[in-house]
């Protein structure tokens, strides 16, 4: 499988360096472990890891295997990398220096500490991206699912599971939500139906769940 035939779920699986992290120990892995030893392996929690190999599955790059315990007790799920499962393309490592470089950019502000700058940071980052040819929530989708965030629709919002800079955001959400708040705006506002959405943030609503909301104009959501 090369990268120029991968199909969309493959190219989203991929974006996200926890399902990449994921997908290297399953490479290097000389059996096939299950959820809980790849949970130790990574330091996450089994239900953050048994959801992106839910979603390394639907996309094709891994398959489970039900093994019948040696004791009485409940068979145990494997998981195995399938064998021509393909690497990630140099555009995982694109979005990541993009975001690193808004990051950089609402930090060097003199007005760093303001959610505003760094919101500020954020819409500047989306008017570098190309214009987006889709709707707001399929064009804020589209990028975050770029940069790692695990985006799965939720209603009207999206529900981002993962976040690759968590310690940072949970240290200073003033500025890293902040920037990714703006990125949102930045991207709805130019999307086809940019001005007939409003976007929020809701950070950390639970320890691994942040949440993008996108709703018609009017609606009166909250923006942080």
């Amino acid at each position: 499988m090369t990268e120029d035939t991968l199909d969309p779920g493959v190219h989203a699986a991929l974006a996200s360096p926890v399902r990449l992290r994921v997908l290297d120990v399953l490479r290097a892995a000389d059996d096939a472990p299950t959820a809980q030893t790849l949970a130790a392996e990574l330091g996450l929690h089994v239900t953050t890891v048994r959801f992106h190999l839910d979603l390394l599955e639907e996309a094709g790059l891994v398959a489970r295997e039900t093994r019948r315990a040696a004791r009485r007790g409940r068979p145990a799920v494997h998981y195995a990398l399938v064998d021509d499962a393909p690497t990630p393309g140099p555009g995982v490592d694109e979005a990541r220096e993009e975001m690193i470089g808004a990051l950089a950019e609402a930090l060097a502000s003199p007005d760093a500490a303001r959610p505003d700058a760094a919101r500020a940071a954020g819409r500047r980052w989306a008017e570098r991206l190309p214009a987006p040819v889709t709707d707001a929530r399929s064009a804020v989708a589209d990028v975050f699912a770029r940069l790692g965030f695990g985006p799965e629709p939720d209603g009207e919002d999206l529900a981002l599971h993962t976040c690759p800079f968590r310690s940072a955001a949970q240290a200073h959400p003033q500025v890293v939500c902040q920037v990714h708040l703006g990125l949102a705006e930045g991207l709805a506002a130019r999307a086809r139906d940019g001005g007939a959405v409003q976007v929020g943030l809701r950070p950390f609503v639970e320890p691994d769940l942040c949440v993008v909301r996108l709703h018609s104009a009017g609606a009166g959501i909250v923006a942080g």
